[in-house]
Parts: structure tokens; C-alpha cells; sequence
């Protein structure tokens, strides 16, 4: 097996030009080619499509966000919808960045918000204070199945809606695959990998993955990983990248001596 990665592909959208890259950097180090091109896309539903769901967003007390992009549909619905969400209505976040988020669409310093600095758990917590709310969860199609079974086992109050779907992209354009490194970052995109190129075999194919998902997902799939991150030493993927360049160099060097 070939040990010279010249041509690595990320499954990620191409950063824009003002931002600084850290696969710029890695690309730079290791003289190497790095190509972005996402593997899936999100679609949001339409307002017609919501409507079917018979779910009354002003029915709810609070709301669950657990990613930026479920507040950009949430709030894309109610403006197609024509809703004016009430000073009223709390917000539980998964996280602090995601909270922060909310300023895009609301006056932040006026609602009440509520984030955990850990896990899905602690939000839980924090929400355990609120027991008497009418809880709405935007999710998107999939999603993880640990967050309505998490408020399921603490007995809340909850409608799940689907506002956004993860979708295959079209894939055409990489035509025969020529890459010697391909990276990973959820396990839809592998199932896009499949339905783009169903006939692909990894040979000498070097494969990274980000997350624990994506690398069960790999691996059920029957291919073999060859870069896993986040590890205690590489929390980022390009940082363990790096460290498996390093190795590959040093075993190179070992093989020429």
C-alpha cells in the first residue's frame, strides 16, 4: 500500500475567503491538495409541508434548540407562517454558543434562556426546574433518537416536529474518485458516499472520520479507517491528520533507509 497522500477530499462545503482555513495550514506543511466538496446538504420543510404536521407553535411555553441551523428553520417557519413568537416563550439550548445564536432573531437580554455548559443531560437538568412548560423540539430527519428519549424518561411535556431534512448531494462531478484521502464528518455522508458511487471499493483509499458516529457508520460500511479524531492528543481533525502525515513520513523514512 502506497504511503504518499498527495490528494486529500473533505466532505465539507469550501471555506470562504475570509476565513483562515486550518486545512490552508495543513495543506501548506504537508504539501498536499485538499478539495472540498460537501456530501450532503440541509432542506428545510416548507411551510405547506408544516401545516400537515397540525402543530401550533403558540401552543408552547419553551422551545429546544440543539444546533444553529434548527433555529435558522425554526425561525424561517414562523416567518413564512406568519408568526410573532411571544417575549413570553423560554429557550433551552444545548449549548452556549447555541443560545448566543438566538440574537439573530431575538432580543437576547429580554427572553429567558437556558443552556448547559456540559451535555444534552444537564439541559435536562436545568429544564427539570420548568416541569410545567409545553415543550416544542424541532429536530431534523434524522436525528439523534437520545434527545426525545431523554425527555420521554423524565416525563416532559413535548411536541417533535421535523423542520429540515439531511439530504444527498449530487456527486457527479467527482468522477472516478481520484483522491488518496477521504474525510469525514457524519454518517449521512457516508450513506451519500454509497448511493453516489455504489459500486466504490476503498483499496488503497486512505479514510479519516470526525465523531464516533461517523466512524461506526465507516465501519459498518465495510470500510476501514485509517484516522479517527477526536482523540485525547488530536481533538480536531486536521490536527490529527497531521499527526498520521507525521507517522506516514516516518515510516517512509524507515522503508528507505
Amino acid at each position: 500500500m502506497s504511503v504518499k497522500i498527495k490528494k486529500i477530499l473533505v466532505s465539507q462545503p469550501q471555506p470562504g475567503e475570509s476565513e483562515k482555513s486550518p486545512y490552508a495550514e495543513l495543506a501548506d506543511r504537508n504539501h498536499i491538495k485538499v478539495d472540498f466538496v460537501p456530501f450532503i446538504r440541509v432542506e428545510g420543510v416548507t411551510a405547506r409541508e408544516f401545516r400537515q404536521y397540525r402543530v401550533d407553535i403558540l401552543q408552547h411555553t419553551a422551545i429546544i434548540f440543539t444546533s444553529k441551523t434548527g433555529i435558522d428553520h425554526f425561525f424561517r417557519i414562523c416567518e413564512e407562517m406568519r408568526i410573532t413568537v411571544p417575549d413570553t416563550m423560554k429557550y433551552f439550548c444545548s449549548s452556549e454558543s447555541v443560545a448566543l445564536y438566538l440574537q439573530k432573531y431575538i432580543v437576547y437580554r429580554k427572553r429567558k434562556i437556558f443552556f448547559s455548559k456540559t451535555n444534552f443531560s444537564e439541559l435536562v437538568e436545568l429544564m427539570a426546574k420548568h416541569k410545567g412548560e409545553t415543550i416544542l423540539l424541532p429536530l431534523s430527519e434524522p436525528h439523534k433518537p437520545e434527545i426525545p428519549s431523554a425527555l420521554d424518561a423524565h416525563k416532559f411535556s413535548y411536541t417533535k416536529v421535523i423542520l429540515y431534512r439531511t439530504v444527498c448531494c449530487d456527486l457527479s462531478s467527482l468522477v472516478g474518485m481520484d483522491y488518496d484521502m477521504l474525510v469525514f464528518y457524519s454518517p449521512a455522508e457516508i450513506k451519500s458516499l454509497f448511493q453516489n458511487f455504489p459500486d466504490f471499493v476503498q483499496n488503497d483509499t486512505r479514510i479519516a472520520s470526525f465523531g464516533a458516529a461517523t466512524a461506526k457508520a465507516i465501519r459498518e460500511a465495510g470500510l476501514r479507517l485509517d484516522v479517527e479524531a477526536p482523540q485525547p492528543a488530536a481533538p480536531s481533525m486536521t490536527m490529527a491528520l497531521d499527526q498520521y502525515f507525521k507517522e506516514l513520513l516516518k515510516e517512509n523514512k524507515v522503508k528507505h533507509a
